[in-house]
Formats: C-alpha cells, sequence, structure tokens
C-alpha cells in the first residue's frame, strides 16, 4: 500500500561550513509514514535540538535528507516532475511556528490568502475567491468583515496564527505540518487553534503533524506520538500509552518536568533544587546513557533497536531487549483499529 507521504530510514548532517569543520547530526534514521486513506494527528515531541523542526523541514522538501528518502504518494521528492510537485505543495501544508515572521509587513492581510488562489487557480471568479476566503476566516474564529484589509501589524498574535491556519485549509490540503503552532499565542488561543486542529481532521480528512516540545498539548490532540532526543526516535505509538505509562527513561524524564498545580505550594514555599543530569558525550550506543538512571554497560556498545513492547507501542532501550524489533521501513508499531 502506498503512503500520502513518508520518511524512510532518513538522517540529516548539517556542515559546519567553510571555516567550521565539524558537523551536527540533526536527524538520525528517522522513519514515519502518513496514510491518506486514514486520516490522522501524529505529535513529534522532544527538547529543543531534538530534531523535529528537521522533520518537518524534510517532510515540507525544504531541506533534502543526508541518507534516506521522503516520499510522496511513492515518489522521491528529489527526482519529482514540476506536476507532481505542484500536487504535492497543495496537498502538504504548514503552519509555522512564529505568527509575526511570517508576514510582509508590504501587504495587506488579503495578499497571504488571495495568492494562493491565484496560485493554484482555485476559485474562477474574485467574488468566488472572497467566499471562499470569508468561509475559512469563520471556520477559524475570524470575522472577516475586522480581518480583511488590515495590515499584520494591526492585528494580535493569536489572529495572525488562525490566518496561517485559514491559509492552510483554502488549499484543502491532505497533510498539514504544524510546527508549534500555539508556542507563542496565549492560553485562550491555544484551546481555540488546538480545536480547529482537530476539527480539520475529524470533519476535512486532513492528516496533522503536530510538532512541539510541550508534551500537554500533545495529549490533548495527538493519536500517536513519537518522541525524539537528539535526533533519535526513543518511543512512538498510541498516546494514551504513552503519556500515561512511558517507558523510556528519556520519555519519563520529560513527563515529569511538567508542573503540577498544589494548593499547598505558594509562592513563600522554599523551592527544592532538582539534581543536575549528567551530561557527558557518548559516541556509541544510546545517546541518552549519560543521562540515565538505568544505564548498563549494553546501553554504552550498540544503539538499541526499537523494541515493540505493546501491539501499539515502540520503545528504543535495551530494558525491554527480550520484546520483538520493529523492522521495515515505517518503522512503527503495529497499530489496533
Amino acid at each position: 500500500m502506498t503512503m500520502l507521504l513518508e520518511a524512510r530510514h532518513a538522517t540529516r548532517i548539517y556542515d559546519g561550513g567553510y571555516f567550521d569543520r565539524t558537523s551536527t547530526l540533526a536527524l538520525d534514521d528517522f522513519s514515519l509514514a502518513i496514510d491518506g486513506e486514514r486520516p490522522s494527528i501524529i505529535a513529534v515531541v522532544g527538547e529543543s535540538g531534538s530534531g523535529k523542526t528537521t522533520v518537518a523541514r524534510l517532510l515540507l522538501g525544504l531541506t533534502s535528507p543526508t541518507q534516506g528518502q521522503i516520499l510522496y504518494k511513492g515518489q522521491e521528492l528529489r527526482t519529482m516532475s514540476n506536476e507532481v510537485w505542484r500536487a504535492f505543495r497543495r496537498d502538504v501544508q504548514v503552519i509555522f511556528q512564529d505568527p509575526y515572521g511570517v508576514y510582509n509587513p508590504f501587504y495587506r492581510i488579503d495578499h497571504v490568502l488571495t495568492t494562493p488562489i491565484a496560485k493554484f487557480g482555485l476559485a474562477k471568479s474574485r467574488a468566488e475567491a472572497r467566499a471562499s476566503i470569508d468561509n475559512v476566516l469563520r471556520v477559524v474564529g475570524l470575522r472577516p468583515e475586522e480581518t480583511l484589509g488590515r495590515f499584520a501589524h494591526q492585528l494580535s498574535g493569536g489572529q495572525r496564527q488562525r490566518i496561517m491556519v485559514a491559509r492552510a485549509l483554502l488549499l484543502r490540503p491532505r497533510v498539514i505540518l504544524a510546527d508549534e503552532p500555539v508556542s507563542m499565542v496565549d492560553a485562550s488561543l491555544r484551546a481555540t487553534i488546538l480545536a480547529s486542529l482537530r476539527t480539520m481532521n475529524r470533519d476535512l480528512g486532513i492528516s496533522i503533524v503536530y510538532i512541539t516540545h510541550d508534551l500537554a498539548t500533545a495529549y490533548q490532540i495527538s493519536d500517536t506520538i513519537v518522541v525524539l532526543y537528539r535526533g533519535s526516535v526513543v518511543e512512538i505509538g498510541n498516546v494514551e500509552l504513552v503519556v500515561k505509562r512511558p517507558q523510556h527513561p528519556y520519555t519519563q524524564l520529560l513527563l515529569s518536568s511538567i508542573p503540577l498545580a498544589s494548593p499547598e505550594r505558594t509562592w513563600m514555599t522554599e523551592k527544592q533544587s532538582a539534581p543536575v543530569a549528567t551530561m557527558e558525550t557518548i559516541d556509541h550506543g544510546c545517546k541518552f546513557a549519560g543521562r540515565c538512571p538505568s544505564v548498563a554497560a549494553s546501553c554504552r556498545e550498540t544503539v538499541p533497536p526499537l523494541f515493540q513492547t505493546d501491539r501499539d507501542r515502540a520503545v528504543a532501550c535495551y530494558l525491554y531487549r527480550g520484546a520483538p524489533t520493529v523492522t521495515g521501513d515505517h518503522r512503527q508499531p503495529r497499530r489496533s483499529r
């Protein structure tokens, strides 16, 4: 079965430049598949520098993998014809993190919405184009009469971000890559934007790749979660399993770092210092070995494969060496339906 969009063993290495001979491994042997027939929401989570944005850039075709493949309907992005590339650019859309930096201050907001309509021939008349724009603005909770005709600086961050969601919707895509779409808006608008993404998935059949450092919103919105650490997948599977019963020590660390509200704690409560993690560099074996409380000798020698510990979950940790390993191009656990 041909997937709509997939990464097969994708690795991305960034060179330091002419005067810097060092290189950075941003993503290591990453595989992921998005089924066009069964729309889903996949969250990719991890701390800063874990490779999340590199995943988005590869899937968008903005960056080519150093090794491996990125495929759209079975065709590699680097070798697609112009016609197929045009279809890909319509089917796969993006919502960027920064609602301030994506707008040209010279143009009014209308320009962001009319340009894709004109480029892809989505309307036969100006009236039809305006009707489409009005419709998508209302879908994301904006009033056209209060939005159109204004410059970006005249709108709030939340309004700008919702316009980016509306722009993506105009093209009726099959996949939306949302790179930290709510990290720069206030809490009241996060719920609105996340609800819009859920609605797009449920009612419009659009798959969402939700990239975030925030496990709370990932749990709220996604069906499947992928946990990255220093460019490698350490845990992947059903969001209920991964968040409620994390198995990889790094996933457990991420969840333990989420602050919990407590009526006993006040601003006068003495704060206890958390233990400082050891950040030794491991040249071989598991990348988390230098911080792992359960590290063993084998962890420092060879990279652990993904062990399928549940029907809907796989973990790259030798603590589960008795489980079967996940093989194949997608490197994803089998999912029940």
